[in-house]
């Protein structure tokens, strides 16, 4: 058994270069799948470690003497001369402002913005746990502590649950955040757009493949959006985008794709242009805030001049990478609600309201007498 404090600081001390899980052990002691942490000093409530975390060697942290030492996994090793096939990070840049949703969001963080009972920063959150990864890099601005705060434990509020006897509500409360779970938080300092965001975040993602969810694009899908993506990422190890059909007139509102199709779901790109006229667009199939990005896209990023808006637009990286290596587009299978948008808002919440376990019925019963 680990603790939960100490199974988060074994995540802190990641090795941004390596990608893959580590566990620490107290003084310095080799660990084992067999071993466990004792007389912790975090005093943290105790948990079972997440499947596969124990792997042959393992990274050591030794508590009392704040001393650091390390021993490489033979799973890292065995990366060197091939990419994973397993995405383990997903990037969340929310930086944003949120000016479409004032004054809602004058004071608030616009990721925060409840759908049904669940803020939209949430379901993007969950989307890529049930995709298998668990290491969450969040790039956010002075605005956005709430998120943080919504991820951390809340011992008061925990305690105060447990001493009421609300077992279903404290069960909640613990699941935002699950034990197997690291979330990480880096700041993007200026507005530089999407492109920048998604740099900022190299440090912690480090040589490896990692996934891009933009909160705002609520997305519902069995399985999830971005499981359906690292399936495909694990066939194809190239860089992948979710992409949709859209209307001729709203091809101004999408980066959008050209390419040569694989198959009924994957487009071999040839092209990316962010934002089209409709008379200028090269297709109709418009890329959807999901992303499977390989780390050569950082080096791109840093060439990429300022596009749109006077920003480092991610669609312009994507039109040097594939220059150098197969990108692929994904039709994915679900639905896309966009969030940013006060009707997308809407049409998600009297959606999932309506399939929602506890009022769904209630609520659609409500809807069907409203309407007759």
């Amino acid at each position: 058994m680990i603790c939960r404090a100490c199974l988060r600081a074994a995540c802190w001390v990641l090795d941004p270069q390596q990608p893959g899980p580590v566990l620490i052990s107290q003084g310095g002691q080799s660990a084992n799948s067999q071993s466990s942490i004792t007389q912790c000093k975090f005093k943290s409530r105790w948990v079972s470690p997440p499947s596969g975390f124990f792997l042959w060697s393992f990274k050591r942290l030794s508590f009392e003497s704040s001393q650091v030492s390390f021993s490489k996994l033979p799973y890292f090793n065995a990366k060197i001369s091939g990419m994973s096939t397993r995405i383990h990070k997903a990037v969340f840049p929310i930086a944003g402002l949120g000016s479409r949703f004032l004054p809602a969001t004058k004071a608030s963080a616009k990721e925060m913005l409840p759908v049904v009972d669940k803020p939209l920063i949430q379901y993007a959150v969950e989307e890529a746990y049930e995709a298998g990864i668990r290491h969450m890099v969040f790039v956010t601005g002075r605005t956005k502590r709430s998120v943080e705060d919504h991820f951390d434990t809340a011992y008061e509020l925990e305690n105060e649950l447990e001493q009421a006897g609300k077992t279903e509500l404290l069960k909640i409360a613990r699941s935002i955040s699950p034990d197997d779970m690291v979330c990480s938080y880096v700041r993007q300092p200026r507005a530089l757009g999407l492109g920048h965001a998604v740099l900022c975040a190299e440090q912690l993602v480090g040589n490896e493949a990692f996934a891009v969810l933009l909160a705002d694009d609520l997305m519902v899908g069995q399985p999830s959006i971005t499981a359906q993506m690292t399936e495909q990422f694990a066939v194809h190890q190239a860089s992948i985008l979710a992409v949709q059909d859209v209307p001729l007139d709203q091809t101004n509102r999408y980066g959008i794709v050209s390419g040569t199709a694989v198959n009924d779901q994957l487009t071999q790109l040839t092209g990316i242009v962010e934002k089209p006229a409709p008379a200028n667009a090269p297709s109709t199939l418009a890329v959807a805030g999901r992303y499977v990005l390989t780390p050569r896209i950082f080096e791109e990023l840093k060439t990429t001049p300022k596009g749109a808006g006077g920003e480092i637009q991610l669609t312009d990286a994507i039109a040097q990478l594939l220059r150098k290596e197969q990108v692929l587009a994904y039709r994915y299978q679900g639905t896309r609600y966009d969030c940013g948008s006060k009707l997308g808002f809407l049409q998600a919440t009297v959606d999932l309201g309506q399939h929602h376990p506890q009022v769904g019925a209630e609520f659609s019963a409500w809807l069907a007498q409203r309407n007759a």
